[in-house]
């Protein structure tokens, strides 16, 4: 099968199409076919090795010191199932999936092979594959965020960087919490902000939200652009700042994953996806991603997906 390998750290031309040897499932396995993935964050900061300095050697120790321990990157997906293992009991031959691997990695490539208890639930019926496999991790990180942040209904929530995969999915997320959301976003993406429920949006390159009169409950940075220090004078007294930036790996479930698929088949969160590109052109996506001017995701089809 086709996969794209990372053969070591750097730019996105390391980045490689390869064939690779098509999975087996074991007995409590499924076989995937992909249909499609996403270029995350998390993928572009692993290829690059782009750490903060005290987290380098522990972060290389964990991923592999001169290339990742795992090649192939991609942390989320859609498919369908091809094959099943002996003893798998969830799923059947044709059942279309929906999985997040995280730091397992392994979803750039035509086939893999998922463990059945693993974060993998239905497709929503109402996503198509591209959509389906934009919305786990900038809403799982989001969800995480968020409940970390112990939002509450009525609250005044700033989402910064609203247009992003994560921030996107925020401003969705605490709607469907009952917040009050302003988003801050750039002059360009006010429409989009506007369109994923944001009661007021925010310029930044005309307007710094700090020197607005609003406070607010809970500030969530999303892009990890804005310092607690720098956010405090927008914080309402007993306000909460959150990050994606510093405040460690979003903890994630499977029960978390079938929550955000029931609130697509609701209507309450959707997909953002600004680009599409095969799976040969992943180096290419990965740069566009670095550009930092993505609205939402960066979805990779496979297969004709």
């Amino acid at each position: 099968m086709k996969a794209m390998v990372c053969t070591k750290y750097g730019s996105p031309d390391v980045l490689q199409l390869t064939e690779v040897n098509k999975p087996v499932p074991m007995a409590n396995e499924v076989l995937v076919k992909i249909r499609a993935t996403s270029v995350a964050a998390m993928d572009v900061r692993i290829r690059s090795s782009d750490f903060p300095l005290m987290l380098w050697i522990p972060m290389r120790i964990v991923l592999g010191f001169r290339k990742p321990k795992n090649p192939i990157l991609g942390v989320e997906l859609s498919g369908v199932i091809e094959d099943v293992g002996k003893d798998v009991k969830r799923f059947k031959k044709g059942d279309e999936i929906i999985a997040y691997r995280g730091m397992d990695f392994g979803t750039y490539a035509e086939y893999t092979c998922l463990h059945e208890d693993g974060m993998v639930v239905m497709k929503p019926i109402n996503s198509t594959h591209e959509e389906a496999a934009a919305f786990a991790f900038g809403g799982l990180s989001a969800l995480y965020f968020l409940r970390k942040s112990n939002i509450q209904r009525g609250q005044k929530v700033l989402i910064y960087g609203a247009s992003g995969a994560v921030g996107s999915s925020a401003v969705q997320l605490a709607k469907h919490f009952g917040a009050k959301v302003t988003g801050v976003t750039s002059t360009a993406n006010i429409d989009l902000v506007k369109s994923l429920g944001a009661d007021q949006v925010v310029d930044y390159t005309t307007e710094n939200f700090v020197d607005r009169k609003e406070r607010y409950d809970v500030i969530f940075d999303a892009v990890g652009k804005i310092s607690k220090a720098k956010s405090s004078k927008a914080l309402a007294p007993d306000g909460t700042y959150v990050s994606v930036n510093g405040q460690g790996i979003a903890e994630v479930s499977t029960k978390d994953l079938l929550f955000l698929k029931e609130l697509v088949e609701k209507g309450e969160l959707k997909s953002v996806i600004d680009r599409r590109y095969p799976l040969e052109q992943i180096p290419e996506a990965h740069r566009y991603a670095e550009t930092g001017r993505k609205k939402g995701n960066v979805v990779i089809t496979v297969g004709g997906a």
